[in-house]
């Protein structure tokens, strides 16, 4: 896997409807809205973007869900969500889809003396958790795979996304994968009826909700626990094996992945199997229309994904994202070529 330059730069502590507003001079800005997961790489490649054309990207961070519903309604050039709308879905709404990057959701704790790591999980306990069926920190269950760390009876605060989230799509997944009653109780979508805890919006939400709540537990892009130096646990694997939040996990997930096996190329990477992968591994998708009504915004925005495909790893790995294999790179762009037209059949896409 390629390697990355850490960034810093990315302010991620940010209010729900976080918005990167670079603008430029130009009427030729990108527009954008949905998913908050993969924010902080889009607003690190918008910068960069910025500096080397002058084109600008406002892209708001408001959830999936929300991003769904803004390039339905066509008030936004691409959306963007962590959950992949299924191929009649795609056919029915005239929309392609393509995975931009990929990363890790992480558990996120806030208990006194417990440092990053140092607490390890596995799946049908942290359901049970979220279930509120565990409900202190000194649980036998919790015990059981910390017995070398000093567990507080404290009350455990359950945080969770308020927003229709595609973070929330693919945490529910995995639970729903590893807890039968996970699955039969509440279910997979991006947005559930939680049976315990705190709503809050946004990737950015539930991380500083976390961060003020003492005995807290959420759920967040890895990026975000990191930036806002959260205790994340580590989780013990399909295989059994206890495994670290890493992007050569997050890799390792991805590893065996059939990108061509789901209509827009929806392949959800929860729980796969492998002795080094992280068992809540996502990818992220970009929404644009097949035959755009604004085809020269639509041309812009994918000058500028090809432009992240081509230049934006290191920055992405700077951040523990993934980037999408070159394969696959290829088969999207390729897709582009063919699929994105304008009002005369024209693609819009022809290379960098």
């Amino acid at each position: 896997m390629r390697h990355f330059i850490r960034s810093a730069a990315v302010a991620i502590a940010m209010a729900a409807a976080s918005t990167i507003s670079i603008s430029a001079a130009m009427a030729a800005d990108i527009s954008g809205a949905g998913a908050t997961f993969p924010y902080p790489i889009y607003a690190k490649w918008a910068d960069a973007y910025k500096k080397e054309t002058g084109i600008g990207l406002n892209y708001q961070s408001i959830g999936s869900g929300g991003g769904i519903k803004q390039i339905k309604a066509k008030t936004v050039t691409f959306g963007a969500s962590d959950a992949p709308l299924k191929g009649e879905e795609l056919e029915g709404t005239g929309l392609a889809q393509f995975p931009m990057v990929m990363g890790g959701i992480v558990p996120v704790v806030n208990l006194e003396g417990v440092k990053p790591g140092e607490l390890v999980l596995d799946g049908p306990t942290l359901a049970d958790i979220f279930l509120g069926k565990i409900t202190s920190w000194d649980d036998a269950a919790i015990k059981k795979l910390n017995p070398d760390v000093k567990l507080p009876s404290q009350a455990i605060a359950v945080v969770h996304r308020s927003d229709g989230s595609g973070t929330t799509f693919n945490f529910t997944y995995y639970l729903g994968d590893v807890s039968a009653d996970w699955k039969e109780k509440v279910g997979v979508d991006k947005a559930v009826e939680w049976p315990v805890g705190i709503g809050a919006k946004g990737n950015e939400g539930v991380a500083n909700n976390v961060a003020q709540t003492g005995g807290a537990i959420g759920y967040v892009e890895y990026a975000y626990a990191k930036q806002n130096k959260l205790t994340y646990t580590d989780l013990v694997n399909k295989e059994g094996k206890k495994v670290e939040p890493t992007a050569a996990a997050f890799s390792a997930a991805a590893a065996n992945a059939d990108w061509s096996s789901q209509p827009g190329y929806g392949v959800i990477l929860a729980n796969q199997p492998g002795a080094e992968s992280w068992p809540m591994t996502a990818a992220t998708w970009i929404l644009v229309y097949k035959k755009p009504d604004d085809a020269a915004a639509t041309t812009e925005a994918l000058k500028f994904f090809a432009w992240s495909y081509a230049k934006g790893d290191d920055m992405a790995a700077g951040l523990d994202y993934v980037p999408m294999p070159d394969a696959v790179v290829k088969s999207v762009e390729g897709m582009w070529g063919k699929d994105i037209v304008d009002g005369n059949g024209k693609p819009l896409y022809s290379g960098m």
